[in-house]
């Protein structure tokens, strides 16, 4: 029961981070294209670029746990379904 233990804290890690890299990113790209066109909006020229990134993050390593403990969830309901 440890190694299993071991390996959903690695997986819900691993998509946790996951998550949080596309999250920051996908933030970042969205400020830099809204900055980039010819005449930005007021919305775009008042948004703070780091709380942006830190919101993207947060939404990114929530979307990771729950896509770990999603797909969890669906391998363990399979197993348990085959040994039936």
């Amino acid at each position: 029961m440890d190694r299993k233990i071991n390996r959903l804290g690695v997986f819900v890690v691993s998509c946790s981070a996951v998550g949080l890299v596309l999250g920051g990113t996908a933030a970042q790209a969205e400020l830099n294209q809204c900055l980039g066109v010819a005449t930005p909006t007021d919305e775009c020229l008042l948004e703070d670029p780091l709380m942006n990134t830190v919101e993207g993050m947060g939404m990114g390593l929530l979307a990771g746990v729950g896509a770990s403990v999603g797909a969890t969830w669906q391998i363990w309901q399979n197993n348990k379904s085959l040994n039936k």
